[in-house]
């Protein structure tokens, strides 16, 4: 199904979204680096169930605002949109579904603004509270003498101008790297930390099947309008957050919430013996479920959008039962 995309103005804030349907709100916040185009198989189910689906690329993306700064990628601005967008859309609050960079800017709307959010779904990441160092200080101690890309996205323009080379080919080379044909595959990045993200990554050559050709060059489009700059600044920006984000150390998240994971998403497993999505609800106070889905990687919603509208549906449903 091909959609409209449409622009939106707010408060000199320019978003490239498409919007399907009436009903209360839901929005589809994607994740890195991806665009709205990844939500594609969820839209129309969701609207057909009696809401009004918006689903837009978020600041540093193509057709959307894109500062310079890194201060600007803070949690802090990226709430703003969100609550911006349900403003403009003239609705009170808004169910929020995030994956990837999505569902913490998810997770922490619905933590600091809970009357304006009724549900929240998190895809690939769960919910957690600040922690006694951020998370790039975290990274940087953990993968000290290895190469790690979070720490690689640091050095300023070294990873924008790797992505920027062939954008298509850095696409699919990511979307395999984390796909479960990867994890199959044995596909990983280099360990020396000297290296590129890509150096060690090999093409899908066609093995990525539910990654369509119309989606991928519309990604490609809005990457070679925006660049990689704002992307990256969303990881270069997390020790703002710490810093800004304070309260999260205790908030935990009322709306109704659940997660959705896949199986062999590396996510699961950036810290060794851990796994991150054990206790996916463990901050949750109306936790509706953690659900990990079998032969999934990372683009669980690409991967897997059967099963994912199936365990949308039914938390739609109960929301409005």
């Amino acid at each position: 199904m091909s959609y409209k995309e449409n622009s939106i103005l707010i408060n000199k804030k320019k978003f490239k979204c498409v919007i399907q349907g009436e009903g209360p709100l839901v929005l589809l916040v994607h994740g890195w680096p991806e665009t709205w185009v990844s939500w594609k198989r969820q839209i129309s189910l969701i609207s057909k169930l009696g809401f009004m689906v918006c689903a837009f690329n978020t600041r540093g993306y193509g057709g959307s605002l894109c500062p310079k700064n890194i201060s600007d990628y803070s949690l802090k601005f990226f709430m703003e949109d969100i609550l911006d967008i349900i403003s403009f859309l003239k609705k009170d609050k808004a169910i929020l579904i995030g994956h990837d960079w999505g569902a913490p800017i998810c997770w922490t709307t619905a933590a600091y603004y809970k009357n304006k959010v009724s549900g929240v779904i998190g895809l690939s990441v769960p919910f957690t509270r600040r922690g006694k160092i951020s998370s790039t200080k975290l990274w940087k101690k953990l993968y000290k003498n290895i190469f790690f890309y979070q720490n690689y996205f640091q050095k300023l323009d070294i990873a924008e101008n790797e992505l920027e080379k062939n954008i298509s080919i850095s696409l699919q080379k990511i979307y395999y790297w984390c796909s479960a044909e990867g994890y199959k595959d044995q596909i990983k990045t280099s360990k020396d930390i000297n290296s590129g993200l890509l150096d060690k990554i090999p093409l899908p050559n066609g093995k990525l099947k539910w990654l369509k050709n119309n989606n991928l060059k519309s990604m490609v489009l809005d990457f070679q309008e925006s660049g990689f700059k704002g992307p990256l600044n969303r990881y270069r920006a997390q020790d703002i957050d710490w810093r800004e984000l304070t309260e999260l150390e205790k908030l935990s998240i009322i709306p109704p919430s659940l997660f959705i994971g896949g199986e062999y998403d590396p996510v699961r497993r950036f810290i060794k013996d851990y796994d991150a999505y054990k206790n996916a609800g463990k901050y949750c106070k109306n936790f509706r479920g953690s659900h990990i889905i079998n032969d999934a990687g990372h683009w669980v919603q690409q991967e897997k959008p059967n099963e994912v509208n199936k365990i949308i549906k039914n938390f739609l449903k109960n929301l409005k039962n």
